[in-house]
C-alpha cells in the first residue's frame, strides 16, 4: 500500500546500534577472561585478522560509549562474553568480568542509552566445547546458569535480553563462519541434535528469566531472510515455502509456539536428521515464551523448484550469506531487480517490510531489529574523515521501508544496525567496515585504534534528535 500520511516514531523508539563481544572487545584473555571456541581457532579465512584485539573496546569502552552518546544513541545492543563471567564456562565466577559489565551497563545508563544483552554470540566457552558443546545437555545446563549470573548481576539495570544470536547461522552457514566443521550425514544429524538442545536451553533461560525478573523482557535474535518464489510457478512458491520453513520459521515457530514447523520436520525427516524429542522436551519448549522477536535482516533469497538433479546445485555467492541450492529442495536464483553490494549480497529494501510483515502476521509479537548494514571498503582520507555516503544511502532505504511497516501497523520496538563501531568481521576481517565510528587499524597492525566519527554517524544522529533524514 501506498500512504499520504506515514506513522511517526514513537519517543521511546529504541535507536541504537549494535556489536558482539568477540568481534569488538579484545581482551581476550585479560582479567581471568578464559578462552572461546573463537579464542582457541586456528584459521581464518585467507588475509583476516584474529580477534584477539579487535576495536579493543574492552579497554576503551568509556571512549566509545562517549562517542555513542554524542551520536544521541537510546540504545546499545552488546552481548556478554560467557567466559569473561564463567571462564571455564560452568565453574567460578570471575569478578572482574562481572565488574566490567557493571561498568559499562553503567556508562551507558549515566549517558542515556538503553542497554540491550546478547547472552550467547557465537563463544562457547572452548572447556564446555572439549566435552562436547552443545552436543552434550550438561552445556544447556551450564548456559542456563550462566543466564542466572548475568540475571542476578544486571537485572535491575537490563530491561532488554536476547537469548541466542543467529542460532540458524550456526547451523546452516556454520562452516562459512567458523562455528562448526560437521559435514555429511552422520554430522548433520549431530548439528541438529546440538540445534535441539540449544532450543531447550533457549526456553529454559527464557521461563527462567521470567521468574527471577519480572519486568524484563527477553526473546530470540535468529537471521531471518524472507525466501521469494523466483516466479508465480507453483513449483517456485512450493520450494519458497519449504526453504523460508528450512531457513527462517523453524527458529521462531520453536522459540514462539514450542513446537517445530511441520515442512521443517519433513525436511529433517527426509535426510535422516531429524532429533529425537521427548515428551519432557515438548513440555520445557512451550515453557518459555519470548515477550518479543528480535532479528537481523541483511537480504532476501529467491529460489526456484527443484529439478531432483545435481542442477539444484546452483551457487549465488556471498561470502557467508552464500546460497547454495539443495537437491530435491530449491535451487538458487539470482534476483535481477536487486543489486549487490561488493561481497555479492543483494540489497532489498523493500524486502526489509516484506519481513516486518510476515513476522508480524505469523507471530503478532514486537519487532526488534538488531543487526541491518553494509558491510564496505571504508577509508579514511586525508581530510581525517569517512565520506561513507553509500551507508548513508542504505540505510536511509532500509528505515524508510521500516517507517512503512509501521504504519502498515506492525509494532516495532527499535533498530539497532550493525553495527555501532568498526569492528572484526565473521569472514572478511577488519577491511569489511560496517560502523558509524572508524577504528584506524589494518588487518594485521593496529596502528593506534583511534576512533573516527563517519559521515553516517553525523547522518543518524540528525535523523534521531529531528527526524529529518528519510526525505528522498
Amino acid at each position: 500500500m501506498h500512504y499520504s500520511e506515514l506513522k511517526p516514531f514513537g519517543p521511546d523508539f529504541l535507536w541504537g546500534a549494535s556489536t558482539s563481544a568477540y568481534q569488538v572487545e579484545g581482551g581476550w584473555d585479560a582479567d581471568g577472561k578464559g578462552p572461546s571456541v573463537i579464542d582457541v581457532r586456528t584459521s581464518y579465512p585467507e588475509g583476516t585478522s584474529d580477534y584477539k584485539v579487535a576495536a579493543d573496546h574492552y579497554h576503551r569502552f568509556r571512549e566509545d560509549v562517549a562517542m555513542m552518546a554524542d551520536m544521541k544513541l537510546r540504545a546499545y545492543r552488546f552481548c556478554i562474553a560467557w567466559t569473561r563471567i564463567i571462564p571455564d564456562g560452568d565453574g567460578e565466577v570471575n569478578p572482574a568480568g562481572v565488574k566490567f559489565y557493571h561498568d559499562l551497563i553503567d556508562e551507558l545508563l549515566a549517558a542515556g542509552i538503553e542497554p540491550i544483552i546478547t547472552m550467547y554470540h557465537f563463544d562457547l566457552p572452548a572447556a564446555l566445547d572439549e566435552k562436547g558443546g552443545w552436543g552434550n545437555p550438561a552445556t544447556a545446563d551450564a548456559f542456563v546458569r550462566f543466564g542466572e549470573v548475568i540475571f542476578a548481576e544486571y537485572g535491575s539495570k537490563v530491561t532488554y535480553w536476547l537469548t541466542i544470536n543467529e542460532q540458524n547461522m550456526m547451523i546452516l552457514y556454520g562452516n562459512a563462519i567458523g562455528t562448526t566443521t560437521l559435514t555429511g550425514d552422520e554430522g548433520m544429524r549431530d548439528l541438529y541434535r546440538q540445534n535441539h538442545l540449544m532450543f531447550l536451553a533457549q526456553a529454559r533461560v527464557m521461563a527462567r528469566c521470567h521468574e527471577l525478573l519480572p519486568s524484563a523482557k527477553i526473546g530470540p535474535a535468529p537471521n531471518i531472510s524472507l525466501v521469494y518464489p523466483n516466479s508465480c510457478a507453483p513449483e517456485d512458491i512450493l520450494a519458497a515455502a519449504d526453504w523460508n520453513a528450512v531457513r527462517n520459521w523453524l527458529y521462531l515457530d520453536l522459540a514462539v509456539f514450542g513446537r517445530y514447523h511441520h515442512l521443517a520436520w519433513a525436511y529433517l525427516v527426509k535426510k535422516g536428521w531429524a532429533p529425537e524429542v521427548t515428551e519432557e522436551d515438548l513440555a520445557i519448549l512451550k515453557s518459555g515464551k519470548p515477550d518479543f522477536v528480535a532479528f537481523n535482516y541483511y537480504a532476501t533469497q529467491t529460489v526456484a523448484g527443484p529439478t531432483g538433479t545435481a542442477a539444484d546445485l546452483s551457487n549465488r555467492p556471498g561470502d557467508q550469506q552464500i546460497v547454495q541450492g539443495e537437491v530435491g529442495i530449491y535451487r538458487a536464483m539470482k534476483n535481477p531487480h536487486l543489486p549487490t553490494n561488493a561481497f555479492g549480497w543483494e540489497i532489498d529494501p523493500v524486502g526489509f517490510r516484506n519481513e516486518f510483515n510476515a513476522l508480524w502476521d505469523r507471530y503478532h509479537l514486537p519487532l526488534l531489529v538488531t543487526e541491518n548494514g553494509l558491510g564496505a571498503f571504508d577509508e579514511l582520507t586525508p581530510d581525517g574523515k569517512v565520506h561513507d555516503d553509500y551507508r548513508i544511502d542504505y540505510l536511509k532505504r532500509h528505515l524508510q521501508q521500516l517507517q512503512l511497516a509501521l504504519t502498515d501497523g506492525v509494532e516495532i520496538l527499535g533498530y539497532c544496525p550493525w553495527s555501532a563501531i568498526d569492528l572484526v568481521s565473521t569472514h572478511q576481517g577488519v577491511k569489511k567496515r560496517y560502523g558509524f565510528i572508524h577504528v584506524n587499524r589494518d588487518e594485521f597492525d593496529l596502528l593506534d585504534l583511534k576512533r573516527t566519527r563517519k559521515e553516517s554517524s553525523y547522518w543518524y544522529e540528525r535523523l534521531i534528535t529531528t527526524g529529518h533524514g528519510l526525505e528522498d
